[in-house]
Order: structure tokens, then C-alpha cells, then sequence
């Protein structure tokens, strides 16, 4: 893990959004990461919090399964 990079090691991914569930991330923005430009990297830096949260409200129904 980089300084630069949100992945926390976590890596599992919410089936409904594609989204990890540690970093927020979907599996094409964490190919891409490295390529994105500074303004993109730092626009979807300030997203991920949110998605995390998000996909955090929802998992705790999801888990009787």
C-alpha cells in the first residue's frame, strides 16, 4: 500500500454498487489509479468516504443471510 493510495487491505466489494467495502473503490478505478490524472485522483478521493459509508449503512441487513 502507498501513501497516495485509499486501499486499506480490506477488499471485498458490495455486489449492488460495486464498490469496496475499505477503500470505496470499484475494480476499474483501482486498475486505473496510478493512470489518473492528480484532479481526478483527488476528486475521488473526496468521494470515497462517502461511498464507504454508504455501503457500511446498508451491510449489517445484508449479513443474516
Amino acid at each position: 500500500m502507498r501513501k497516495d493510495d485509499p486501499c486499506i487491505g480490506v477488499c471485498r466489494f458490495d455486489g449492488r454498487t460495486g464498490w469496496c467495502l475499505g477503500c470505496g473503490r470499484t475494480v476499474p478505478e483501482i486498475r486505473t489509479w496510478r493512470k489518473l490524472t492528480p484532479f481526478r485522483r483527488t476528486a475521488l478521493t473526496r468521494e470515497l468516504p462517502r461511498r464507504v459509508s454508504q455501503v457500511a449503512d446498508v451491510e449489517p441487513a445484508d449479513e443474516g443471510r
